[in-house]
């Protein structure tokens, strides 16, 4: 009756034993290890790998009002990747599909759930334009701006906000490919209880300085430009695990120059499910006099602490707007 009790025992000791060891070849790996610190503001333009449905419309015909994409099964999320046999990257080649099928009945390819769907649609001759049209509102990219935690030594891979971009429904969304851009705060929009601040910024130029290739839990991934200037950036070294007392953040509120911040960490949780592994304050009063905290665009700003990368800001408590979440910068290195 008891072996199999010891047998599920002893298995469970094996496991925490290569957890723990796992555990300590990651703090092993990631300390010591050299990053650009980063808390400049990044304009980010993320590619979705084709065109997304963020709404279904009616067209009005000769014999009244149909809605194709309803009719075909499509709904509000889906991403279009194919349609008549041509490959859809963006929102202009759905026009060009369209001309191509000349109005008769076609396949189209859509994500759903990371699962692939196809439909057979037939677009409807919009009386007003006299054009083709599938009864849906597309978009092909989404665009904001956040805050770069930290660029690698030697490979440029970089880090950013700390958490997901998730989509209107709450779901992580799936990026091809995206572009960063150098960005310029313009204004800031102080936080309040129960209302979060924002940065407002505007993208200075057409060039991107990277290119973002990964979106999760974590954050936002990638790699700068080998002609991006590092020169002027601190070069610091990634530590272990934060302990609560002082520390400070690099952000910007103004222009596109990162200062330095004092901010408490109250509380660690370094073993958090949700990568809410620090809840900190803003201490600093300059800081609390401009924003009232922590707003939205300051996700990603790096937070050091004894002269090291210990993690990086990811959320405001909408209850207090000086307080907030932080993630241990070991859940954010090796994506």
């Amino acid at each position: 009756m008891h072996k199999p009790k010891y047998r599920i025992n002893g298995l469970f000791l094996v496991v925490l034993l290569l957890s723990f060891l796992f555990v300590q070849g990651l703090n092993v790996s990631a300390q010591g290890q050299e990053v650009y610190v980063g808390g400049m503001p990044a304009g980010f333009t993320l590619g979705m790998g084709g065109a997304q449905v963020v709404g279904v419309c009616e067209v009005l015909t000769e014999d009244g009002t149909v809605c194709p994409a309803r009719a075909a099964g499509m709904a509000v999320g889906d991403i279009i990747t194919n349609y008549g046999g041509l490959t859809v990257r963006s929102a202009e080649d759905i026009g060009e599909a369209l001309s191509a099928t000349g109005g008769r009945a076609s396949e189209i390819t859509v994500l759903r759930d990371g699962e692939s769907l196809r439909y057979m649609i037939k677009p409807a001759l919009d009386l007003a334009s006299g054009k083709q049209k599938l009864g849906i509102l597309i978009r092909d990219s989404v665009s904001g701006i956040g805050t770069v935690t930290y660029i690698q030594k030697g490979t440029l891979r970089f880090g950013s906000l700390g958490h997901a971009v998730m989509t209107e429904n709450g779901k992580q969304m799936d990026i091809a490919q995206g572009a960063i851009y150098r960005c310029s705060i313009v204004d800031v929009v102080r936080g309040e209880r129960g209302k979060a601040g924002e940065l407002k910024g505007l993208f200075l130029n057409e060039r991107g300085i990277a290119i973002a290739d990964k979106n999760c839990s974590t954050g936002i991934y990638g790699n700068f430009s080998s002609d991006y200037d590092v020169s002027k950036l601190p070069c610091v070294e990634v530590g272990t695990s934060a302990q609560p007392g002082r520390a400070t953040i690099y952000t910007t509120i103004d222009g596109v120059t990162p200062q330095e911040y004092s901010i408490s960490i109250v509380k660690v949780d370094i073993g958090n499910r949700q990568n809410k592994n620090f809840v900190l304050k803003i201490t600093d009063p300059a800081l609390l006099s401009d924003t009232g905290g922590i707003v939205q665009g300051m996700s990603g700003s790096p937070i050091l602490q004894d002269g090291k990368l210990v993690g990086a800001v990811t959320h405001v408590f909408l209850n207090d707007p000086t307080r907030g979440y932080g993630i241990s910068i070991e859940n954010m290195l090796g994506n």
